[in-house]
């Protein structure tokens, strides 16, 4: 059964005089969900997590979407921010390669029929994609257009998911939005960024030839603001900084901010060599080698995407990356 730390019931509530959202976030203790709490709860919504574990001075339901073990009837929300995700991990076996369905997609299934035993259904539902659904290692401003061809567990799972929550939407009558993200840079970020600052900071990290290929970011927090404008639109929306800065850039700017001089660099063929060796050894010996023909590619590859419809529709204009560099790292 789900423990249930504090819930208000309504949908909307009043709070001197103003009327507030009564929000759901999934994936709300996550480096995502963070920033999202953080910016719904200054708006003055009234949020509830829905998460594993006990959180500290924060409305939750505890239960695992992954085994139901939650219960949302009597629950009302208007919106539903479904941030929780299971990412930013090669998978070596077909156990890992199946988490990846068994989180993004049942666990979004799961949520959206216990949404169904709730006292109303929201009027949004908003699912924090990727851009790994259009399946590319390069190409410049995409936009949402761009078919989604995605063949590797994370970003089948997510195209899964999306056609889940769109499925359900029109069925149920419920406003969906899909926001699809590109690197989400921040303090304390994941996955390839964490890495890529931890090794500049122990001076153990190797530029890769002059560093000029491209790829699109955009700050946690400017997501965080904009999700709920997105809520009340609908639609499917990539979210960038708009600048989407070269290797060379990113390295640069980090080094300034970590007081680190720039790193040595190794030319691209060595890379790929080095890529194709890591692929046979990882495949033949059961490692977990950091370099593979997958990493080379990303790492001289330009892959970029476009967030003109944000910007047309909702008035998107998020702040630089690199220009917030140093309160990233510091």
């Amino acid at each position: 059964m789900s423990s249930l730390a504090f819930v208000s019931s309504n949908q909307k509530s009043q709070s001197n005089g103003a009327l507030l959202e009564s929000c759901l976030v999934t994936g709300g203790t996550g480096f995502v969900g963070r920033h999202l709490v953080q910016s719904l709860e200054s708006r003055g919504d009234v949020v509830t997590l829905l998460c594993r574990h006990n959180t500290n001075g924060h409305k939750a339901i505890l239960g695992d979407l992954t085994a139901t073990n939650f219960d949302l009837s009597g629950q009302s929300f208007s919106t539903i921010y479904h941030v929780a995700g299971f990412a930013h991990v090669v998978p070596r076996t077909q156990v890992e390669r199946e988490r990846f369905f068994e989180v993004n997609v049942e666990g979004t299934r799961n949520l959206l029929k216990k949404l169904e035993q709730s006292e109303r259904l929201p009027e949004s539902f908003v699912l924090v994609s990727s851009v790994s659904v259009y399946g590319r290692d390069e190409g410049e401003l995409l936009d949402e257009t761009t078919p989604r061809d995605a063949v590797d567990p994370y970003g089948v799972s997510k195209c899964q998911a999306e056609d889940a929550v769109l499925e359900w939407g029109m069925v149920h009558g419920v406003r969906i939005s899909i926001v699809r993200l590109p690197l989400v840079v921040g303090s304390d970020a994941p996955g390839n960024l964490g890495l890529m600052i931890n090794a500049l900071r122990r001076r153990r990290y190797c530029g890769v030839g002059p560093g000029a290929a491209r790829r699109s970011m955009v700050l946690a927090a400017d997501v965080s603001r904009i999700l709920p404008a997105i809520a009340k639109l609908g639609g499917t929306f990539n979210l960038t900084d708009g600048y989407h800065p070269s290797f060379l850039e990113l390295e640069e700017a980090l080094c300034a901010a970590l007081d680190r001089r720039p790193p040595f660099r190794l030319p691209i063929g060595a890379v790929k060599t080095a890529g194709r060796a890591g692929e046979v050894l990882n495949s033949a010996l059961n490692l977990n080698l950091p370099i593979t023909t997958a990493v080379a590619r990303k790492m001289t590859s330009t892959l970029t995407f476009s967030d003109a419809r944000a910007r047309r529709t909702l008035g998107w204009r998020p702040e630089s990356v690199l220009d917030n560099i140093a309160d990233i790292v510091n």
